[in-house]
């Protein structure tokens, strides 16, 4: 027969097995960025927070904490278009959408809607495309929310497994989903994506999950077992070990993209699409990493 003192270990113990439905606190995100632009060769910052044409911000409001990351389309520079513009305005007007309060946590795929009709609105002319990846925490119902646009994306790993991840959307190969806007006249030749194309998720995190939200750059050059390995690095929720891992991350992905011989995951896939391809794909990267942890003020 169990003591009562027994009984009451093994109640204990069931409580805090418990506590991904019960518990009463509110969660975060402890959140680093790193990235590399193709055209350097360091991880530097480049007109705010962009790394060449990629684009990315991390904001908290009190209800919720929200990150994004966009990758600009590179073609628009053949017509003397800066494709950083777009990517980079998108990500500020999402920031400051944020920032306002003018969104709601369960729906990031109008944080996009509002950015992106807000840029096509926009008095000062702005040319460009770009896919997004948008990540919300509700602080209070522990839920994560998500939407992705294009090729950018997020996974969601616990106890060294990825347990969530983003659905890629591609016309075809190379060519993403992506939000346009075209010169005037143009629209109709410039591929365009609506902002309620993007592929949107919800589910419960825990504490001590890992979100790691990056461009194509880091998931085009690294697979899932080489991330999952560099994340093992990651020991605690302090801001200086999130950073240092997620500079581990941007780093090796960025040396193998530079790397002839190596059969990276792009590679890979556009063998599959019957293209004789090998080696790394020198790509802008961009890599947010977030590890939910107790919030506090």
């Amino acid at each position: 027969m169990l003591s009562v003192l027994s009984y009451g270990r093994l109640v204990a113990r069931a409580v805090i097995g418990g506590l991904s439905q019960t518990d009463g606190r509110d969660y975060s995100l402890v959140t680093a960025s790193c990235g590399f632009g193709k055209d350097f060769r360091k991880g530097i910052l480049k007109k705010g927070m962009c790394y060449g044409d990629d684009a990315c911000f991390i904001a908290r409001h009190r209800s919720a904490d929200v990150l994004g990351v966009a990758d600009g389309v590179g073609g628009w520079r053949d017509y003397g278009v800066d494709p950083s513009q777009f990517s980079g305005t998108l990500m500020k007007t999402c920031e400051r959408l944020v920032k306002e309060g003018r969104f709601v946590p369960s729906n990031p795929v109008g944080v996009l809607t509002s950015s992106y009709y807000e840029l096509l609105q926009n008095k000062v002319p702005l040319l460009g495309s770009s896919t997004a990846c948008i990540v919300v925490l509700d602080r209070r119902s522990h839920r994560l929310h998500t939407a992705n646009l294009g090729d950018s994306g997020f996974l969601v790993v616990r106890e060294g497994e990825v347990v969530h991840r983003s659905d890629e959307q591609q016309h075809y190969f190379n060519t993403p989903f992506q939000l346009s806007i075209a010169p005037p006249g143009a629209e109709g030749a410039v591929l365009s994506d609506s902002p309620e194309a993007a592929d949107s998720s919800s589910f419960d995190v825990q504490l001590g999950d890992i979100i790691l939200t990056a461009s194509d750059g880091l998931f085009d050059n690294m697979p899932d077992y080489m991330i999952l390995q560099e994340l093992k690095k990651l020991k605690n929720t302090n801001i200086e070990s999130v950073q240092q891992t997620a500079r581990s991350i941007a780093e090796q992905a960025h040396v193998l993209a530079y790397d002839p011989n190596y059969m990276s995951p792009f590679a890979q896939f556009a063998c599959d699409n019957g293209l004789n391809v090998r080696g790394g794909k020198p790509d802008d990267i961009t890599v947010l990493l977030s590890i939910v942890a107790e919030y506090t003020d």
